[in-house]
């Protein structure tokens, strides 16, 4: 924000012995103490918005380390096009508008955010090649931890020149952009938001007001009590008695009446009531609704993925033909024609792209008293000998030449950098599907210590405490239950008001499941049965049981830290094949592959004893929001509640990290 740091006439503070003033410490110093005290520590609310005054909710005043200003300011491309950029952090997305200049755009937009110690932090920057008639495409990205940037004490002018990766290739660059981010600490915040705030009424534009000046800002601010008090407040202010009130003498004034009688009772750009929640927030507020006047384009908000940010007036028009809400929770997953989950390693909304001619189907198929009909009079059958048949394609060579269009289909979604086999050694569609990764690309958190728990595949999660929870915000389907989902050959009295975690794989992800727990393998147990899909609009839809009625396979594992934890992988449409690479007897190690399932969509579900063990916050409190999590294989699950020793703090700062 670059204004210098002010000091005050009346700011309380004692002098120094020899009555100069000690200096503040300096903006970064403070700035990397807040990181140093509090980045790391576990959180009590998981999954904050990179922008707290859009999320609604407060910040707390500990971990508010500061307002960044990020200005995106040029690209140089491959590419001779016009191009636009997206922000996203958190929550939230903002877009520049489309440059003018091809090759080598300059926006030159920027958008102020809140950084909170252990919130997102984790910026994308993604640039796209503009189309009006459709979706633009994605040409390049980046990703820029502002925690790095805001750390390097730069000057508001720099900026840094970062790579723009190949959205099919983390290795290869597109391009370079320029992008800068500058703090502006508490102590800034107060003094120059109220500078720019009270120049609203500085009609001459001299730095100063005058008693008339100032009795129109009094009145704007809407409350009445300072109203009646615009004489003393303005002797209040100003100290040298010289009947002229200097902007640094309003804003102390400012600062030092919000603390004790605020003067400003309604945001002086929206209009919205002040006080929701304290001093900081209400400086928030007004700071980001209030143009900062830099003379920059300011970017575009109000979008929740880059993708939405990027999508053309006909997304818009068949949003509105099909009456969906673009959202998070269980509306977006049921109806709409996307899927949003929350990536837990950048704190960010993503967006799961299905084609919309498959959304048509399964909302026809699985949304409806007609549906329900279809699928008792024979769909069951057609969904089966689909998947059969489907699987001896993607078996065959020719189907290797759909690798490529896969790929491109999946842009940005998967990484074949961490793929252990080159592109080139896969003879069939499947034999890729089924690809293993290095050793070295999923690392399992704390890996000799058996009370934790672990992610079991790259997936979409969801987890709950009970199978009331899951059936109150996911799981919507006819009578669902642990027995039915475990059937009686693996029923276990120990799973009744069990919880339970499902991990759904979508067809871009990597499709081994691995062990989340450390234990000994006791037996597999086969259900025959359908072929319904796992996407949420199936898992939503009260006219059928998915989890309870698909094809599956269960083992049971027992282990010392959880005591039986049942392990349920289970088919969907377009998978007809569930391996195993363990067997019965088999001591198993968490994070040791466990199996795989061929083409297609599919879930893993495990379910846990009652009160054996502790989700991480984060997860739970997503799920309780009917929001997916993106998570990783080897990342944490939780916690076992029989182990005393590791405290609950603990197990979050890991999955922080």
């Amino acid at each position: 924000m670059g204004h210098a740091q002010s000091t005050s006439r009346h700011n309380g503070r004692a002098g120094a012995a020899n009555g100069v003033e000690p200096p503040l410490p300096s903006r970064f110093s403070r700035f990397r103490s807040r990181l140093r005290l509090r980045r790391h520590r576990g959180r009590d609310r998981c999954g904050a918005a990179g922008d707290s005054s859009e999320s609604g909710k407060g910040v707390a005043a500990d971990e508010f380390a500061g307002i960044a200003r990020i200005r995106i300011v040029k690209a140089d491309l491959r590419f001779k096009d016009k191009f636009f950029a997206c922000l996203s952090l958190g929550e939230r997305t903002y877009r520049t508008e489309t440059s003018d200049s091809t090759h080598r755009p300059v926006w030159n937009s920027e958008k102020k955010v809140v950084i909170e110690t252990n919130g997102p932090h984790i910026a994308r920057i993604s640039v796209f090649e503009t189309n009006r008639f459709s979706k633009n495409t994605l040409v390049g990205y980046c990703e820029v931890d502002l925690f790095d940037l805001l750390t390097k004490d730069l000057e508001e002018e720099h900026a840094e020149d970062l790579a723009l990766l190949d959205p099919s290739s983390s290795i290869t660059t597109m391009g370079t952009i320029s992008v800068s981010c500058y703090i502006e600490d508490p102590v800034e915040t107060e003094q120059s938001f109220a500078r720019r705030v009270l120049a609203i009424v500085d009609y001459n534009e001299d730095g100063k007001l005058s008693l008339s000046e100032f009795s129109d800002l009094m009145k704007a601010f809407g409350n009445g009590l300072a109203v009646n008090k615009i004489e003393e407040l303005f002797r209040q202010a100003d100290t040298n008695g010289d009947g002229i009130v200097d902007m640094d003498e309003l804003a102390a004034l400012l600062a030092d009446q919000q603390e004790k009688e605020p003067i400003i009772s309604n945001c002086p750009v929206c209009g919205e009531s002040l006080g929701k929640y304290d001093k900081i927030n209400d400086m928030i507020h007004m700071t980001l609704c209030f143009d900062e006047g830099t003379g920059n384009q300011i970017m575009t908000g109000g979008f929740l993925t880059d993708k939405q940010a990027a999508y053309g007036w006909m997304f818009k028009l068949s949003e509105w033909a099909n009456f969906s809400s673009y959202d998070v929770g269980l509306r977006s997953g049921s109806t709409a024609s996307h899927i949003l989950v929350f990536d837990r390693r950048t704190k960010r909304l993503v967006e799961e792209a299905i084609d919309g001619k498959i959304v048509l189907s399964m909302r026809a198929l699985y949304q409806s008293k007609v549906g329900l009909t279809l699928i008792d009079s024979g769909v069951k059958d057609i969904l089966k000998n689909l998947s059969e048949k489907q699987g001896k394609k993607m078996n065959s060579p020719e189907s290797a030449k759909d690798i490529p269009k896969f790929l491109e289909l999946f842009a940005g979604q998967i990484n074949m950098d961490e793929t252990k086999d080159p592109i080139e050694s896969f003879k069939t569609f499947n034999e890729f599907f089924i690809r293993q990764l290095k050793p070295s690309a999923r690392p399992i958190a704390q890996i000799d210590d058996g009370s934790i728990a672990t992610c079991a595949a790259d997936c979409r999660l969801m987890a709950y405490s009970s199978v009331d929870e899951s059936t109150r915000f996911w799981i919507k389907g006819r009578k669902f239950s642990i027995e039915g989902l475990l059937g009686a050959d693996a029923h276990h009295n120990a799973f009744k008001n069990g919880s339970l975690v499902i991990f759904r794989l979508a067809p871009q992800d990597y499709h081994r499941f691995h062990v989340p727990v450390s234990g000994t393998v006791e037996k597999f147990v086969e259900i025959p049965g359908c072929l319904y899909t796992v996407n949420p609009i199936a898992v939503n839809s009260k006219y059928c049981n998915v989890f309870t009625e698909n094809k599956r396979v269960i083992s049971i594992i027992s282990t010392s830290e959880f005591g039986k934890v049942a392990f349920v992988a289970i088919g969907a449409t377009m998978v007809g094949s569930i391996a195993f690479v363990k067997k019965e007897g088999d001591y198993v190690h968490k994070g040791e592959e466990f199996g795989y399932f061929s083409f297609g969509g599919s879930t893993v579900i495990c379910v846990f004893e009652k009160d054996a063990i502790q989700f991480d916050a984060d997860l739970l409190a997503n799920s309780e929001r009917s929001l997916e999590t993106l998570v990783e294989v080897g990342t944490t699950l939780g916690v076992s509640k029989r182990n005393r020793g590791l405290k609950v703090s603990e197990l979050q700062k890991c999955s922080i990290e």
